[in-house]
């Protein structure tokens, strides 16, 4: 789970929404009127006030702030935040400083929030002194006016003295470049000038050629005086992350004993009723008490405080989470599951079923009610046969019947369930899980239960009779039938193109909100990223233009005009890239047939400078490159040169960085190393330059050598401890290219890895449906791969396109997807219903699918001039 999308939920029930859209309590939404008191007032004279994302932002006319240096962060807590943000924005207006302020308590809840981002917690206002010399007086002022209130920690921040004052060296302007990872990042200068990444992790930094200010040594001292030195207890390693703090695997230094340490933060971690995660601890603490005895939970070993942070020391359950078990052992994570197979995973989720059931009774009958029972909450000792239920954080006596705080998107009970009653619908979730992971969807809309029991039934040997009660009680009081309940009449199935095909368009016209300038489609919350992520290819507007134009669907033509809107005059800051900026927007454009546009949109990418830039497709020379070449075809004679040239720019920046640079840290088709081979195969055949292919394959056995064999020898992409077979950032991507790469030389070895890499698109079950990360993706290059033997192919595509039917729910009188993490609905291409669209047009009507993965045209007799020559020094 993403703990980033649950604040995109808040604003809408079917869609990511920013969260500073969240609806007003009548209803409709506007923002000002959310607005704290101090905000609402008129901007003084000789101010000017913007607002960007989260954050409103005050600057005296005139001043002109250095790009980076010491900023101030204060914080507050949701009862203190109104008077703090009275006296800060009172003295900045005073004294001209500039500022920045979280406007609402409803944002600043959510920024506060349990799974909000750790870096970025606690930061209510933050105050940007004139320079480095006056940050001292800025500073020493502002602890002093504080003095006494509260606040959260900000973790990647120095605390001034014991109030809500924080400090950290960093970025005052909006500069970005690429960090380890190859993604845009806010960045601040060396003192040689360049650009670095402007680290804002949950930790305490300072640039290594930057020195505190003499002011900041007592603070830095109170720092480093607090730790564990003088307790009991020594701590091993870190378990687990949150916002409220941290779980720790420790050892009590009096007895041996191995134990757990779980960490709570004052005024952060906040749960939905506004306890912090102090408050909810000590609600763990008083239920564990109560329950102390029961085999099925964890015993209290002790409590303590350190710097203001409360610690509960647990016994130590050993076992494995049930979350972990399961992703172990699930059959339909193999190519053929055996019926032999199946059935023992039937039986074994029976068992492990009746147990967690007769625990969350148990705990029942002490009168206490877990509210927050979901996999990960579950350890399963194997060895014993035994379970124990974790986490009771957000635990209530039963008789209060208490609504939810926290939960898990898989298991989040619906808000008229109280008290006991949510216990009871995550066992009933669990109850599904259990066969097929896909409760999430019940966020969007409940009656998918009736669906996923009939194709539990359909997989397993389950008679979807005993899956009944599961299914009732999660339709409980929707007036919705239960299991035997067919599905609407008027949907079809993904795999009835073209009638599917309709359904989708139906579903993304009727989501379309062409009046908002910063997206027409809703889609995944990369969208609220840049100021391109609503227009942009993988996110925004072209790459859903571009799905419905190669399905041959019918125009948007509201979409299209706000598009054009867009790349009239596109956004100060927006991203170069393919995926993710203009230069898709332009190639799109162009695609769809509005080719004058397109062309003025070029000459302003033309303009910009390429240095600096990823090597990657999805936001840097491989991609732009790739749709430079394209354009350059069939352009005029005026324009295609200027194409021709940068392209071949572009092919020479990623070589270096291919040849020279240091190796990327990611792996596959969008940032790692073949996107740059698919770029080095279509220049060879604009060019014919044999050097080219050589790269290219170069490129491919850097992106093979991290790849490493699955459970039934198919070959997968490692990303961190996770194997990918995606076509974003998985094998399919790097098979993809090899195909592509194939297709002008063969090459046994390349082929070989092909057919290995192939499997991994052949499994029975993916968990999410999208493009780049999802079954959507995997589907498309089934469709097109010469390396799949034909039965082999139909099998898989059909297959495919009944897991898109699990995932598929109605909308707008249509069929749309999930996005990514399945808790609201997208319209996208990377990760929802375009990209679906596009997927099973290829599989089943034989239209396009991603640009430059077809086969390439022949190559040119000839050589253009130096695509591959190494740039020169000082280039």
């Amino acid at each position: 789970m993403n703990p980033e999308y649950a604040a995109y939920c808040q604003a809408d029930r079917r869609f990511y929404d920013a969260p500073h859209r969240s609806l007003g309590p009548d209803g409709a939404a506007d923002e000002e009127r959310s607005y704290y008191a101090p905000l609402r007032a008129a901007v003084p004279a000789g101010w000017t006030r913007t607002r960007r994302g989260d954050w409103l932002s005050y600057s005296p006319d005139g001043l002109r702030l250095p790009p980076q240096g010491w900023k101030i962060h204060v914080s507050a807590a949701l009862d203190n935040a109104v008077s703090v943000l009275e006296r800060v924005v009172a003295h900045c207006l005073e004294h001209r400083l500039a500022f920045k302020c979280v406007p609402s308590a409803g944002l600043l809840a959510l920024r506060n929030a349990k799974y909000a981002d750790r870096a970025g917690s606690g930061k209510f206002i933050t105050v940007y002194p004139p320079s480095d010399e006056a940050f001292p007086e800025v500073c020493g002022a502002l602890m002093t006016l504080l003095e006494g209130e509260h606040g959260p920690y900000i973790l990647s921040d120095l605390r001034c003295g014991d109030g809500p004052v924080h400090t950290r060296y960093g970025a005052f302007a909006a500069r970005f470049c690429s960090g380890p990872d190859g993604r845009p990042v806010p960045a601040v200068a060396d003192p040689q000038g360049r650009l670095v990444p402007d680290d804002r992790g949950p930790a305490f930094r300072v640039p290594s050629w930057v020195t505190p200010p003499g002011f900041l040594t007592p603070h830095l001292e109170a720092r480093a005086a607090v730790g564990l030195a003088d307790l009991p207890y020594t701590v091993e390693k870190a378990l687990h992350f949150s916002n409220g703090g941290g779980v720790y695997l420790g050892r009590d230094t009096r007895t041996g004993e191995q134990v757990v340490l779980k960490e709570a933060r004052p005024h952060a971690g906040l749960a939905a009723d506004g306890a912090d995660a102090v408050a909810r601890l000590e609600r763990e603490r008083t239920a564990l008490e109560q329950l102390a005895g029961l085999d099925c939970v964890p015993a209290v070993r002790d409590a303590f405080e350190v710097g203001d942070h409360r610690f509960l020391v647990l016994q130590y359950i050993p076992g494995t989470t049930l979350n972990t078990v399961f992703a172990r052992r699930f059959p339909l994570a193999r190519q053929h599951p055996s019926p032999e197979l199946l059935a023992e995973h039937a039986a074994w989720a029976a068992e492990l079923y009746g147990k967690v059931e007769r625990a969350v009774e148990a705990v029942h009958g002490r009168g206490i009610v877990i509210s927050d029972l979901h996999m990960s909450n579950v350890m399963v000792d194997e060895e014993n046969a035994r379970i124990v239920l974790l986490d009771f954080e957000a635990a209530s006596p039963a008789a209060e019947r208490r609504r939810q705080i926290v939960a898990n998107p898989a298991f989040v009970a619906p808000p008229d369930r109280r008290g006991a009653d949510i216990d009871r619908y995550a066992l009933a979730c669990l109850r599904l899980a259990l066969y097929l992971p896909l409760t999430t969807l019940f966020g969007i809309d409940r009656a998918k239960a009736a669906g996923l029991a009939r194709d539990i039934a359909r997989v397993f040997p389950v008679d979807e009779e005993t899956l009944r009660p599961a299914v009732a009680e999660i339709l409980r009081d929707t007036g919705r039938p239960g299991a035997g309940a067919a599905a609407p009449a008027d949907l079809p199935d993904p795999g009835d193109w073209p009638r599917s095909r309709d359904a989708m368009v139906r579903a993304i016209t009727a989501a379309a909100t062409p009046e908002r300038e910063d997206r027409c489609f809703p889609g995944d919350i990369a969208q609220f990223a840049t100021a391109t992520g609503g227009h942009s290819f993988a996110y925004g507007t072209a790459g859903v233009l571009y799905a419905l134009h190669e399905t041959g669907a019918p125009p948007c033509e509201e979409a299209e005009d706000r598009l054009l809107r867009h790349a009239k005059d596109p956004a100060s800051g927006s991203p170069l890239g393919f995926y993710d900026g203009l230069t898709g927007i332009a190639w799109t454009l162009h695609r769809i047939g509005r080719t004058a546009e397109a062309a003025d949109l070029l000459r302003i990418i033309l303009d910009q400078p390429l240095e600096g830039l990823a090597p990657g497709l999805h936001n840097g020379y491989a991609g732009i490159g790739l749709a430079l070449d394209d354009l350059a075809r069939t352009a005029s004679a005026t324009d295609a040169p200027a194409l021709s040239a940068a392209a071949a720019r572009c092919t020479a920046l990623a070589v270096r960085a291919l040849v020279d640079g240091p190796p990327s840290p990611r792996t596959g088709l969008l940032h790692g190393a073949s996107g740059i081979a698919l770029l080095l195969v279509r220049r060879y055949a604009t060019t014919g330059d044999p050097a080219l292919l050589d790269l290219a394959a170069t490129a491919l056995r850097r992106d093979l050598a991290r790849c490493r064999p699955g459970d039934e020898g198919e070959l997968l992409v490692v990303e961190g401890k996770r194997l990918m077979p995606y076509l974003g950032s998985g094998s399919a991507g790097i098979a993809a290219v090899i195909d592509a790469y194939l297709a002008h030389r063969p090459d046994s070895g390349l082929e070989a890895a092909g057919r290995a890499l192939l499997p991994a698109a052949l499994s029975a079950f993916y968990v999410q449906p999208g493009l780049l990360r999802g079954s959507a993706g995997l589907l498309l290059h089934l469709a097109a791969t010469p390396l799949c033997d034909e039965a082999d192919r139909r099998r898989a595509i059909a297959r495919h396109t009944d897991l898109l039917g699990s995932h598929a729910l109605p909308h707008g009188g249509g069929l749309a997807f999930p996005g990514e993490q399945l808790m609201r609905l997208s319209m996208d291409l990377a990760t929802g219903t375009a990209g679906a669209l596009l997927a099973l047009g290829a599989a089943l009507g034989g239209t396009t699918g991603l640009p430059f993965l077809a086969a390439a045209p022949a190559a040119r007799p000839g050589r253009a001039s130096g695509p591959t020559d190494r740039p020169h020094q000082g280039s």
